[in-house]
């Protein structure tokens, strides 16, 4: 759009270079000045003018946006960043799986680790090490899940996205009854 400017920064608000992913922000006349009475969120999100969008993008050799993820479902296990669509790319590539979500769960040693969850298309079957079989030939070991979940469905939100804070709470109830 005329008159906004994209740029990629790391953690710390500094561009990136080309190819390199982080945060993507935005600048510009048509970009929100704020939230409306959250000064706090509004100075969390709009930092010198800069709208923090919260996803994780690099530019590609052309120079156009690509979008990687969102960097607050980014994963970090033992120091390396995971970004679960990666996962999920990966499993999609299987003709069983009609979806796929990778959730981070806790870990005291890793920080974190990624746990898949999957559906299937109907009529089709796949076993749980075939998955995993499957993603150990395109991910490195750091990035594997430790645990796959094969469901009917996977949990719909409204608009009919997967419900990730479901699947995350599904979590934590198999934490607290099997501890």
């Amino acid at each position: 759009m005329p008159d906004q400017t994209i740029r990629i920064v790391d953690s710390a608000g500094r561009a990136v270079p080309d190819g390199q992913a982080g945060e993507v922000v935005i600048k510009g006349p048509n970009v929100m000045g704020g939230y409306l009475n959250r000064p706090e969120e509004t100075a969390k999100t709009v930092v010198d003018g800069w709208l923090h969008t919260g996803d994780v993008g690099r530019f590609d050799e052309d120079g156009y946006l690509v979008l990687v993820d969102r960097a607050k479902d980014m994963i970090i296990r033992g120091g390396e960043n995971t970004y679960p669509r990666e996962i999920e790319a990966v499993v999609h590539q299987l003709p069983q799986i009609a979806e796929a979500a990778v959730v981070g769960r806790a870990n005291p040693v890793y920080g974190e680790e990624p746990v898949l969850f999957v559906s299937l298309h109907p009529d089709t079957s796949i076993t749980v090490d075939m998955i995993r079989e499957h993603l150990r030939e395109s991910l490195s070991k750091y990035k594997l899940p430790v645990e796959i979940t094969i469901m009917a469905d996977l949990p719909k939100n409204a608009v009919g996205k997967i419900a990730m804070p479901v699947l995350r709470r599904l979590l934590t109830l198999a934490e607290t009854t099997n501890p």
